[in-house]
């Protein structure tokens, strides 16, 4: 009998095998019993995972992340469900596949230690099946079923189906070796990925292997503009609801993340309370309290006007809050924003030191706009803000159509919204305000602040106005300000509510 190696991780997180869930918010109870992956985002677009005792299909080009995907799913199953999983690899060492996955955090050879994942490789030679004329899956089932057996294996995943067939010309033999392929997982009552390449024209090269499966997944790694971008698509899921849309999903230290959001519906709840603009004066301006807690801010206005300046004024008046907050900048690095910060009294290193303070520095061009939001949904997630601030959101209209960077802000302040995180945004505008209309920003925020600067018998002047803010009294004034050692300064002639 063949020896498997095997593993076991740490302590489960959850003792969860099937969930029974509606992830899509429909209202609808949903029958079949789910495995969930624990991968970020799959779940939710899945409604709960992936069909629990059934087979699942994973297919795409080389280089998509179809691999690391499954592996992925056995490793979050093993250690955070409660469910040891048995990979069998037909084209990569057990080795190769560990390092492999190092990258992303995952220690398989710990996991093999604990007999929580089987790892097994087996070698098909197509030129020996093409010879014989015959072919039988008998011997792989008889190691993979003493695999399954060998840790008590809920999950499996083979990888890839390609080199089962690839000596083989009958279709009829394909479909029919298939389908017992299919048919003895699922009678083990094993939840089982099985991955594959994508054939011309066709899901993938026997254009038969989606047929026979429950549940049907697509990757595929494009590039566009010199930009490239990983996307996910469910092409079908029998006997569940499912997003059907494209979703760009990000391959990162973490292990994979999909971004589920396309659309949220206008039903999360707001929030009564107020917090500072970190400017006494602008919160006056504001009725009194500043912004609304869980709002959006635009800042915009003219170069060296101070949008920046007064977005570091709020990040300051949150951490001083004792909550936290993440800066996304575009333009300057986090060491450049700290000393251009403290010139004017706000020290922002302090708050990074103290951990109350994220910044992430880079350019807009390093990533295309569905990556951008990939990105930022992971570092949300994993910081947990209170604030967030993006500065300057026009840095991302130079790089691509300015209707694709409107729909990823409007997705990006929905997503915020829905968590209840207060946003602020800032732009850089010409002389006329109503250019900031080009990304369709102003219609989706719930405060618009415009600076703006003049220059009169040779003295240059900055005013602020609030353009609007919604729910709340606030001034139709422009105020003069200035910006000195101690921060905006605002020259409060008078409030109108």
């Amino acid at each position: 009998m063949p020896s498997l190696r095997q593993a076991n991780d740490e302590k489960p997180g959850a003792a969860l095998t099937t969930t029974q869930q509606s992830g899509l918010n429909t209202g609808v109870s949903v029958g079949l019993r789910k495995s969930p992956t624990g991968i970020d985002g799959l779940d939710e677009i899945t409604d709960g995972g992936l069909p629990a005792g059934r087979s699942t299909l994973i297919c795409g080009a080389a280089g998509c992340g179809k691999t690391l995907m499954a592996m992925e799913f056995l490793v979050r199953g093993a250690t955070q469900f409660d469910e040891p999983g048995v990979f069998f690899a037909f084209e990569e060492q057990v080795e190769e596949l560990a390092d492999n996955v190092r990258s992303l955090g995952f220690d398989l050879n710990a996991l093999i230690a604990d007999n929580r994942l089987g790892i097994e490789f087996l070698q098909v030679d197509p030129l020996e099946i093409a010879e014989t004329g015959e072919y039988d899956l008998e011997g792989l089932f008889i190691r993979l079923g003493f695999a399954i057996d060998s840790i008590g294996a809920k999950r499996v995943v083979l990888d890839t189906v390609e080199a089962l067939f690839g000596g083989l010309s009958n279709q009829a033999i394909v479909r029919a070796e298939l389908q017992r392929l299919f048919r003895w997982l699922k009678e083990r009552g094993v939840t089982a990925i099985i991955t594959c390449e994508r054939g011309e024209g066709t899901l993938t090269r026997h254009g038969i292997e989606e047929y026979v499966s429950d549940c049907v997944i697509l990757l595929d790694h494009r590039v566009i503009d010199q930009v490239s971008t990983r996307r996910l698509r469910i092409i079908k899921y029998r006997g569940s609801v499912h997003g059907t849309n494209e979703y760009p999903f990000l391959i990162d230290k973490n292990g994979i993340a999909v971004l589920p959001i396309t659309s949220i519906k206008l039903d999360y709840q707001v929030q009564e309370g107020r917090v500072s603009s970190g400017v006494t004066t602008l919160d006056h301006m504001l009725g009194g309290e500043g912004y609304y807690a869980g709002s959006t801010i635009l800042i915009s206005g003219t170069a060296g006007t101070g949008k920046t300046t007064l977005a570091s004024h709020f990040v300051d008046a949150t951490c001083r809050r004792g909550e936290r907050c993440l800066f996304v900048g575009f333009e300057e690095s986090p060491s450049q924003l700290a000393r251009n910060m403290k010139s004017v009294g706000i020290d922002l290193g302090h708050w990074e030191r103290a951990g109350t303070l994220l910044v992430r520095a880079e350019r807009p061009t390093i990533y295309g706009y569905e990556m951008h939001l990939a990105m930022l949904q992971r570092s949300i997630r994993d910081f947990r803000p209170n604030a967030v601030v993006l500065d300057p959101i026009s840095g991302l209209v130079g790089f691509g159509s300015q209707n694709a960077a409107g729909a990823m802000l409007m997705r990006l302040i929905d997503f915020l919204d829905s968590l209840g995180i207060t946003c602020v945004l800032t732009t850089l505008i010409g002389m006329d305000p109503s250019r900031d209309l080009d990304l369709g920003v102003p219609s989706l925020v719930d405060t618009w602040i415009l600076l703006r600067d003049s220059e009169t018998a040779g003295v240059r002047q900055h005013t602020v106005a609030v353009l609007k803010s919604r729910g709340m009294p606030h001034s139709n004034r422009a105020e003069s300000f200035a910006i000195t050692s101690r921060g905006i300064e605002i020259s409060l002639t008078g409030v109108q509510q």
